[in-house]
């Protein structure tokens, strides 16, 4: 009986409820918008008036009312699952002692519950997913992913829910440091990175025996892109990365110890003053030679690293004569060697001025020997193989000028034996104005061993 007494009270509450929150507002609404309406819309007022007619606007506004609160209670009780995707795993393990493989980084989470339940556990921002490996010794174990639930009313899946992982000891073994510099052209041309000096040459790694096995180089690595203002002198850098890399290049996830390391940078800015020889290519009109040529400049100063220096003795700028018949002014582009890093000039200005060819014979020029290999001997077989007669084609003042001891005749004995043979004779260009041509287009050499 009290049971009964209680639910009537209960509905009579709710009753109660919905005539004085719902019922009362809703009629008060309807005779506001009756009183709003102008006299001219008799019809209208008529309706309204009638008191049938505003029982079933309240009524028809009453369900409205309620089946909009009643569906928004029904939706917050009811049951439904909500996806969290790529939630980071937290592993707990000795790190100093073991190598860890198998374990995910992520997994995903399909939480289960009300809707209203549903709604709070999205606004708590730490969805916490542990893999406790505490204990477990080198091996394969199966472990189950462990969630800490938001809140206890929710349930939960994960995403794998058990993972496969296999722990190995951990080793460490030293291996030596290179250093690797990364955006090098992007350095003042004008500069050289001449040395890096590394803080220390060797690190320790850690990781699992297989792992460092696959380790082939440990690179410090150095990018130019970070050099605030670069001049001469030494550069210190400070917290370098260490990268370990296999055989093949690609990276190799170990723990190094330390991870970064200093170092000294050597800047320099070797430089050399060289002379340009200007080269005429290609055959003049017909009856016509180069009587002068004459640049604007006639040397320039080139940076590089010193080795690359050393091997530099001149600037070659090539000179496109080819069918040329009368005097002319070229503007051409310096063309860098390759290791010169910058050129005081880019570009020169040459005057080429042209004449009449004349000829003129120059008898007795020493045939020289070259890349003879350092086991054989060689010799002329004859006197005419000795010594030849060069042809000098060119203007006639340049021509008349020449002495003979200037002009130099070889031939190249690479790949020749032991024997007799007859091999090309070629004439070295002294003076690019002047075309030389061998009268003696072979001479016959006899080669012997060394004793």
């Amino acid at each position: 009986m009290k049971i009964i007494n209680k639910i009537k009270s209960i509905f009579k509450g709710i009753g109660h409820f919905i005539d004085r929150y719902i019922i009362v507002p809703i009629t008060k609404f309807a005779l506001f918008i009756k009183d709003g309406f102008s006299t001219d819309n008799k019809k209208l007022e008529k309706v309204i008036n009638r008191k049938s007619s505003l029982l079933i606007l309240t009524l028809i506004l009453a369900i409205g009312t309620f089946i909009a609160v009643d569906s928004k209670s029904i939706e917050m009780i009811e049951t439904s699952a909500e996806v969290l995707y790529n939630q980071p795993v937290i592993v707990q393990y000795n790190e100093e002692a073991y190598v860890l493989e198998g374990v995910p980084e992520k997994v995903d989470i399909t939480l289960i519950g009300r809707n209203s339940d549903l709604y709070l556990a999205k606004q708590i921002s730490v969805h916490e997913i542990i893999l406790d490996l505490s204990g477990l010794k080198p091996g394969v174990h199966k472990v189950a992913l462990k969630y800490k639930r938001a809140l206890d009313t929710i349930d939960y899946k994960l995403d794998p829910s058990v993972v496969t992982v296999t722990i190995y000891p951990k080793i460490s073994e030293a291996r030596s440091v290179y250093s690797d510099l990364l955006n090098t052209d992007n350095l003042d041309s004008k500069l050289v990175l001449e040395k890096v000096e590394l803080e220390r040459d060797e690190v320790i790694v850690k990781e699992s025996e297989e792992t460092i096995k696959e380790v082939s180089t440990i690179k410090a690595l150095i990018d130019v892109n970070n050099f605030v203002d670069p001049k001469v002198g030494n550069l210190e850098l400070r917290d370098i990365p260490l990268i370990a890399y296999d055989q093949t290049g690609n990276v190799i996830d170990v723990e190094i110890v330390p991870s970064k390391i200093n170092a000294i940078i050597t800047i320099t800015s070797p430089q050399k003053t060289v002379p340009i020889k200007f080269v005429p290519t290609g055959t003049l009109n017909f009856g016509k030679a180069i009587s002068t040529i004459s640049g604007n400049i006639n040397e320039l100063t080139i940076y590089g690293k010193t080795e690359v220096l050393e091997g530099i003795s001149n600037v070659q700028v090539e000179i496109p004569v080819n069918g040329l018949k009368e005097s002319k002014t070229y503007n051409l582009t310096i063309k860098r060697p390759i290791g010169v890093g910058y050129m005081s000039e880019a570009v020169a200005n040459v005057e080429v001025t042209v004449g009449d060819e004349s000829t003129i014979e120059l008898n007795n020029i020493d045939v020289e020997y070259e890349n003879l290999g350092s086991n054989y001997t060689v010799n002329a077989k004859s006197a005419e193989d000795r010594s030849i007669p060069v042809i000098a084609k060119g203007v006639e003042s340049v021509i008349q000028a020449l002495d003979p001891t200037t002009i130099r005749a070889y031939v190249d004995l690479k790949g020749y034996g032991v024997g007799e043979h007859e091999v090309d004779v070629m004439v070295e260009r002294t003076d690019l104005r002047v075309n030389y041509v061998p009268k003696v287009k072979k001479v016959t050499l006899v080669i012997n061993a060394k004793k």
